[in-house]
């Protein structure tokens, strides 16, 4: 990836470099999509059924942030980072509307909290989501947090 002309990375200097995984990058990313209302990750319900049944199980998904990684794919370089992601949108929400605001404050959120660049944010919009769905994803991750609880306990 591209250098930064004239100025040193933040992540590389004189005292030292810092390096940062794609699991972070991931993570952050995964949250500031989430941070912008009327977007979930990861695409059709039955990818977050199958987050549930990691969560309880132990696998994919469960605890360790899988729920924000669901759905993001990161590529990182030493300064720069692109992000693929896929989501799902409200019904009735303008999706040219949702996704700039996602890719703005992805943007946004990955250059200040990890240092890197973004370069671009491509989105995909898989699935729809009516406003009546969103009790029972909430209901769902109340019970995936319980099962991740019960999971750390154990």
């Amino acid at each position: 990836m591209s250098e930064r002309k004239g100025q040193q990375s933040p992540l590389q200097t004189e005292r030292g470099g810092t390096v940062i995984q794609d699991s972070v990058v991931s993570q952050v990313a995964g949250i500031a999509a989430q941070e912008v209302e009327g977007v979930q990750m990861g695409g059709s319900t039955s990818q977050m059924v199958g987050g549930f049944l990691g969560s309880v199980t132990g696998g994919p998904g469960g605890a360790g942030g899988g729920q924000a990684t669901r759905g993001v794919s990161v590529e990182v370089g030493q300064e720069e980072a692109a992000v693929d992601l896929t989501m799902v949108v409200e019904y009735g929400k303008s999706i040219p509307q949702l996704s700039e605001a996602v890719r703005r404050n992805v943007i946004n959120r990955v250059e200040n909290l990890v240092g890197l660049r973004v370069t671009e944010v491509n989105i995909s919009v898989d699935d729809v989501q009516f406003p009546e769905e969103r009790p029972r994803l909430g209901q769902q991750q109340q019970v995936e947090q319980e099962a991740r609880q019960q999971v750390q306990k154990g």
